[in-house]
């Protein structure tokens, strides 16, 4: 990943200034640690007439990936050799971005103690990167930069040189030329722009990234005409973060244009008497759900298999009808953590004599899971490749046989209302599926038919007219005995 920032001089203010104002000297080669590799700056050229600094980024591959957790996208089966070999070593993205703020921060935030005058003079600026991926092409490079002052030369990288009939890639290489900016300016507009272009980030996007926005965006972002897209691509399109966004640099335009301060402004209004509610998190909705079944269903001795961390553990345990509650998982891990959060160590004998954790695989039948009042997999069987799901059904359905059982599982239908979903892209990388509600439902009635359950479905979260409710739940009964014996 590699980015170059040539500017040029007079002997009464030579061009090697950028050394003063970059805080790196242009004699020495540097290297900095980063999250994701190590970034390195160099000197290609550097006397009064012209001075060119260079930040080169080594990305540590198997460091990004363990920072991203491993998040995916789906069940491709070539996810977990996309995060190894990919473009991240040589195209510039949001990695680029972070590093340009923490190589740079003192320039980027118009400081230089040694020589307090140079920040605030224009001068002429070359910015050069080869390789930038560009999702919405050389029109919407312009689009971006050329509003801000910038002259810009985005070609387009072709597919192969060798076979020009290919077209085009995604990737320009992007050359942005001014006079009339400050470097604390130019290095502000690509820390936005950067990971704008690629349209993704490389890391969560908490809200305080809305700070970090509105701080690189402070002069110029407000009345940018592409706001809307700056502001929504670099939040990752949250919709939550993105109208926060909106609101504050609203704010700030009134405030220009009044010539007032933003917190006069802002204060203009009285603040209303009423806070408005928070949304119940859908996986809060989803264990009240579980937890109403349960006790409709009159069940005492509760299986939760896939347990994960516990939480649904820990809510049964707060309801003393559940008399026994078992978390099963096939990581140990998964049931370290659940063990840590129930306080198992510190927990009374009364209370510790109704709860078990142990490790176990759906795959597989297990005596242990036998005899119990019902079964819960909740946002389990997404988790299995499609072919793995008959023995599952055998291992919960034909061998353990729980009274009742409560499956979960994603509506593929509703991911549309997700703004910040890419489309195509399921809910969580480890997900090797995800159902409609008609294949949902074609599934577990097939299930209960095999193994002598009746089988109703109830929605969970809120039920939208068109695409259905966020998350499907499929509660299977047992029949009669006989019934039973004779499926």
């Amino acid at each position: 990943m590699f980015l170059t920032l040539t500017t040029t001089g007079t002997p009464e203010r030579p061009a090697t200034d950028l050394g003063y104002l970059l805080h790196k000297h242009p004699d020495k080669a540097q290297a900095f640690s980063t999250s994701y590799g190590t970034a390195h700056v160099l000197y290609p050229e550097a006397d009064a007439e012209r001075c060119t600094a260079a930040l080169l980024l080594e990305v540590d591959a198997v460091a990004l990936v363990r920072r991203g957790k491993g998040k995916g996208r789906g069940g491709a089966p070539d996810a977990a050799l996309a995060q190894y070999v990919n473009d991240r070593p040589y195209a510039a993205s949001s990695l680029l971005a972070v590093a340009l703020s923490s190589v740079f921060s003192s320039a980027m935030k118009g400081v230089c103690n040694a020589r307090p005058e140079l920040p605030g003079q224009a001068r002429p600026l070359r910015i050069e990167v080869p390789a930038l991926p560009a999702r919405g092409g050389p029109d919407l490079v312009r689009k971006l930069f050329e509003p801000l002052g910038w002259t810009v030369s985005a070609d387009p990288v072709p597919l192969d040189t060798e076979f020009p009939e290919w077209g085009d890639s995604r990737y320009v290489r992007l050359v942005l030329e001014s006079g009339a900016l400050t470097l604390a300016e130019a290095l502000r507009h690509l820390y936005v722009l950067l990971p704008v272009l690629d349209d993704a980030k490389h890391y969560w996007v908490a809200p305080d990234e809305v700070d970090k926005l509105l701080r690189a965006g402070e002069g110029w972002l407000p009345g940018h005409p592409e706001q809307k897209l700056i502001t929504s691509r670099y939040l990752s399109r949250r919709w939550s973060l993105t109208r926060a966004a909106t609101e504050r640099l609203e704010l700030v335009r009134l405030a220009e244009a009044d010539d007032s301060e933003v917190e006069e402004i802002d204060n203009a209004v009285e603040a209303e008497t009423e806070t408005e509610e928070k949304p119940t998190p859908l996986a809060v909705q989803r264990r009240e759900a579980i937890v109403t079944a349960l006790r409709r269903s009159g069940a005492a001795r509760v299986l939760d298999l896939g347990c994960g961390q516990g939480q649904l553990v820990q809510t049964l345990l707060k309801d003393p009808a559940f008399t026994e509650i078992v978390g099963v998982d096939v990581s140990m891990r998964a049931l370290t953590i659940a063990s840590r959060r129930l306080k198992l160590d510190r927990m009374g004998e009364r209370q510790a004599s109704r709860v078990r954790l142990f490790q176990g695989s759906l795959a597989y039948t297990d005596a242990r899971l036998k005899g119990y009042d019902a079964a819960v997999l909740s946002e389990v069987i997404e988790h299995l490749d499609l072919p793995r799901l008959p023995a599952l059904e055998y291992a919960v359905f034909g061998s353990a046989r729980p009274r009742t059982v409560l499956v979960t599982t994603p509506n593929v239908e509703y991911n549309v209302r997700w703004e910040s979903l890419p489309a195509g892209h399921v809910r969580h990388g480890d997900h090797r599926f995800e159902w409609t509600r008609a294949e949902f439902r074609a599934w577990a009635e097939a299930v209960a038919e095999r193994h002598g359950y009746g089988v109703e479905f109830v929605p969970v979260g809120p039920d939208d007219p068109e695409v259905g409710p966020p998350t499907q739940m499929a509660l299977f009964t047992m029949t009669s005995p006989k019934e039973a014996k004779a499926a």
